[in-house]
């Protein structure tokens, strides 16, 4: 997996980890924030590197669904892309605007 999809996987976790299975929320979190291997893990939960892998890589499906669907992420940036902009010219009619369409 490469650095943008392990960010991408990170970020997702941090909206929609509430919504995953307790095991697959730990594997995700102990693989993509503490670092540990799918060996690490599977031994920790006296389960195999398959299992392991096999939950984690359901859990990533999961969590792209969740945002497919609901889009937080997404909306998150384009809301950051048009406060950036806003912060180059400001005005209170593009203030406005932005409240208004996001709200």
């Amino acid at each position: 997996m490469e650095l943008n999809e392990m960010l991408e996987v990170s970020i997702l976790l941090d909206y929609y980890r509430s919504l995953l299975s307790d095991r697959q929320k730990e594997y995700l979190l102990e693989h993509f924030e503490e670092d540990l291997s799918l060996t690490e893990i599977g031994k920790k939960y006296s389960v195999s590197r398959q299992a392991v892998y096999d939950n984690i890589k359901r859990g990533i499906k999961i969590l792209r669904d969740y945002e497919k669907k609901i889009g937080f992420y997404k909306r998150d940036l384009e809301l950051l892309s048009q406060l950036k902009e806003l912060k180059k010219d400001f005005t209170m009619k593009k203030l406005d605007e932005i409240i208004e369409k996001n709200f």
